[in-house]
C-alpha cells in the first residue's frame, strides 16, 4: 500500500517534467549561460593565475547550482496542489501524511537527478572532462543524495506559506546566498578569512566539493568531511519537511 502511493505521486511529478518540453529546455538556459560567461570568460583569467583549467573547477559547482534551484522551486508544486485542491484531497485519504511527502518528494528528486545529468552532459560538449570515468557513478551517488536533501528542504519551506509570493521571498532570501555564499564559483584557498568562514558553515560548499572531487579530483574539505555533512544536511532537512507537512492545515 505505501509503495503504491509513493510510486503513483513520483510517476505524476515524472509526468508532468517530461511532458513540458519548455520546462526541461528553460532549466538548463542559466547552467549554459553561466558554463559560457563564466567557463571561458573567466578561465583564461583563471589559467593565467596557475590555477588550472576553470571549466574543470566550474563544472560540479554549475551542477550544484541546477539541483539547487530545481529542489528548492519544486516546492512550488506544493503550492499548486494547495491551491487547486490536490492536496487536500491526498490529506484527507486514509494514508500517512509521510507517504504522501515522500512520494513527491522522490518526484522532485528525481527531476533534479535529471537535470544535473543534462548539465553535466552539456559540459562535455563543452569540453569537460571527468578525472576518472570510474568516479563518474559515486558522482552519481552524491548527485541523489544532494538532491533529495535540496528537494526535502524546499518541500518544508513550501509547506510554511500560502501563497506564490511569499514562497518566492522566501527562496531569494535563501536559495541564491546559498549558492553565491559557496564553493561553487570560487577556491576558498584564497578568500577573505570572513568569506572563508561563511563558506565553510554553508552545507552547499560540501555538496559542491564531494562532487568536485570526485569528477576533477580536487577538495578543499576532504571528502570523508563532505558525505559526513551531506548526510547529516539531509537527515536535518528531511526532518524539518516531514514536520512541517504534519502541520498543514486542511
Amino acid at each position: 500500500m505505501p509503495f503504491d502511493i509513493i510510486y503513483t505521486l513520483w510517476l505524476r511529478q515524472v509526468r508532468r517534467y517530461t511532458r513540458s518540453g519548455s520546462r526541461v529546455i528553460g532549466t538548463l538556459g542559466q547552467p549554459v549561460l553561466l558554463l559560457l560567461a563564466l567557463g571561458y570568460g573567466i578561465g583564461a583569467i583563471y589559467r593565467k593565475a596557475g590555477e588550472g583549467d576553470y571549466l574543470q573547477f566550474l563544472v560540479p559547482g554549475i551542477i550544484t547550482q541546477t539541483v539547487l534551484l530545481s529542489s528548492v522551486f519544486w516546492g512550488i508544486i506544493i503550492l499548486q496542489d494547495k491551491r487547486f485542491g490536490f492536496l487536500s484531497e491526498l490529506l484527507v485519504a486514509p494514508v500517512k501524511r509521510v507517504w504522501i511527502l515522500l512520494g513527491s518528494t522522490l518526484g522532485g528528486a528525481t527531476i533534479s537527478i535529471i537535470q544535473g545529468m543534462l548539465v553535466f552532459i552539456i559540459a562535455l560538449l563543452f569540453g569537460f572532462r571527468p578525472d576518472d570515468w570510474l568516479l563518474v557513478g559515486p558522482a552519481f551517488l552524491v548527485l541523489v543524495l544532494m538532491s533529495l536533501a535540496l528537494t526535502s528542504f524546499g518541500a518544508g519551506i513550501a509547506s510554511l506559506v500560502d501563497d506564490f509570493q511569499g514562497f518566492q521571498s522566501i527562496n531569494n532570501l535563501l536559495v541564491m546566498p546559498l549558492f553565491f555564499l559557496s564553493s561553487a564559483l570560487y577556491p576558498l584557498t584564497s578568500v577573505p578569512i570572513g568569506l572563508k568562514i561563511i563558506s565553510t558553515l554553508n552545507p552547499v560548499s560540501y555538496m559542491v566539493d564531494a562532487l568536485r572531487f570526485l569528477l576533477a579530483n580536487q577538495s578543499h574539505f576532504g571528502f570523508g568531511k563532505d558525505l559526513i555533512v551531506m548526510t547529516l544536511t539531509f537527515a536535518v532537512c528531511m526532518v524539518f519537511a516531514v514536520n512541517r507537512f504534519n502541520r498543514i492545515q486542511m
